[in-house]
């Protein structure tokens, strides 16, 4: 099982490997994204083979980056899908992708064939332009941005340098005199972006990120800082003292110069996050093209079932629990000594020293249906409660696992083989589930020897367990 662990934020840099040589033209993939808004976001990080895979909590949702492989292996992705989506199953973890390319979005759409949510919200996207546009200012549709940097070369001459760690101090003193503006905004998102833009100052050189400066008059006027990611470089921090005409769009087009070398082809200046302003000087650049971050939220087939159904076969009726069944489930669920196969001890989450209630039992049983954690079904014989089937462990691509477990007087008669075997074609022919799967221990000869009758085939082994599978075509 993949095992996350939270990013510190002086631990972002080992992800420059991926995000160096990504090729999503996402700016989230990227150190100065990861660290100045960590605060928010704080991902937590795995590796799977040569994939770094991301986890975030946002707004009380988990949601996991689209795996990057460092060689671009589209195999590796695969794997690394596979044991997100496991990863989600062992841990009863809802499945959300975020940042998922344009053209990684279709192969995920094909992979999961149920109804799929799918956002992709306009605010965050990036805007993405071709670095020699903005070298040059070239034709038509930049006329306005020359005319800007021809003012701003009339009024005050100026020179764009690149800057170091020692050039820290004037940076700083530079960051100052521009926030006096930028405070009196009073915007959430400016002011954390301000906050971060100081810290990571000193840390620029650390990252890997390029900055230069634009100064006139004898002073910076005009700082910006960006990161190489492929080909494109990602600007994270771009300043300008506003009474200085034309000092954006000519550090802008001094930053596009000075480091869009190198097989670098496109500049991404990042999302608008909705300020009408922002976007209005954004879209006067002329992107290329406003690079699509898709969310994704796949449903399993227990998402799509209201009410318990009832499935008959030729001895048995699985049925949703009767209230009137209470002590007999509640004998079934809370035997210590016959549960130990059923894998699961009541008294790991009832830490009340006190005895609960018959009636706690069915609860726990239904929360868990409402919750969409399990289906669990009263295997019924001449209308008496017998045992208990269920199908938990829903993943994503139309696959659950089975289990059964019946009251001591119900066992010996083939009722779980049969009660495996209508489950199982309840799963197949109305939950359209294309595997069913199923697990015993090792030392539980019965089970074993039961999932076998029902049809089942061994698939596999561990210390612990025996593995079992059954597909519609068998």
């Amino acid at each position: 099982m993949l095992k996350f662990e939270h990013t510190q934020k002086e631990e972002i840099g080992r992800f420059a490997p991926w995000f160096s040589v990504q090729r999503t033209h996402i700016g989230d993939y990227s150190l100065g994204f990861q660290f100045m808004w960590h605060r928010a976001l704080a991902p937590d990080y795995a590796f799977f083979g040569d994939c770094l895979l991301l986890k975030e909590v946002y707004a009380g949702k988990t949601y996991f980056y689209y795996p990057l492989s460092l060689s671009g292996s589209e195999e590796q992705e695969e794997a690394a899908l596979c044991e997100i989506e496991r990863y989600c199953r062992d841990g009863e973890t809802r499945l959300h992708y975020t940042n998922v390319p344009r053209e990684k979005l279709y192969g995920l759409l094909m992979r999961y064939g149920r109804e799929t949510t799918v956002t992709n919200n306009r605010r965050w996207r990036d805007y993405l332009y071709r670095a020699e546009d903005f070298c040059t200012y070239g034709g038509g549709k930049y006329a306005g941005q020359r005319n800007h940097v021809r003012k701003f070369r009339n009024l005050y001459g100026g020179t764009f340098r690149p800057l170091g760690r020692e050039d820290v101090p004037a940076v700083e003193a530079f960051l100052r005199e521009y926030e006096r503006s930028q405070r009196s905004k009073h915007a959430y998102l400016a002011d954390e972006e301000m906050n971060e833009v100081y810290e990571i100052l000193p840390r620029l050189g650390d990252l890997g990120l390029v900055c230069g400066g634009l100064e006139a008059e004898g002073r910076l006027v005009a700082f910006s800082a960006g990161e190489r990611c492929g080909d494109m470089l990602v600007v994270h921090i771009e300043k300008a003292l506003r009474e200085y005409e034309g000092a954006y769009p000519t550090v802008a087009q001094e930053f596009a110069r000075a480091f869009c070398v190198d097989g670098v082809r496109f500049l991404n200046r990042m999302d608008d996050a909705g300020d009408a302003g922002l976007r209005k000087s954004k879209l006067q650049y002329g992107p290329c093209e406003l690079v699509d971050k898709f969310n994704l939220a796949p449903k399993r087939a227990i998402d799509e079932i209201s009410r318990f159904p009832e499935i008959v076969s030729q001895n048995l009726t699985l049925a949703g629990l009767e209230d009137g069944d209470a002590a007999a489930y509640a004998r079934l669920a809370s035997d210590v000594e016959r549960n130990r196969f059923w894998g699961y001890d009541w008294r790991e989450d009832h830490k009340d020293e006190t005895p609960p209630p018959d009636s706690y039992f069915i609860m726990c049983a239904r929360e868990d249906f409402a919750k969409k954690r399990e289906m669990p079904l009263g295997v019924y014989v001449a209308g008496r409660l017998a045992g208990e089937a269920v199908l938990h462990r829903f993943g994503y691509r139309d696959e659950a696992e089975i289990g059964v477990r019946l009251l001591p007087e119900a066992e010996g008669r083939g009722y779980a083989r049969e009660a495996v075997r209508a489950l199982a074609g309840y799963a197949f022919c109305k939950l359209n589930l294309e595997r069913v799967e199923a697990k015993c221990f090792r030392e539980n000869a019965r089970s074993r020897k039961m999932l076998l009758g029902a049809g089942m085939k061994p698939c596999g082994e561990d210390e612990t367990y025996f593995y079992f599978y059954l597909t519609p075509e068998m």
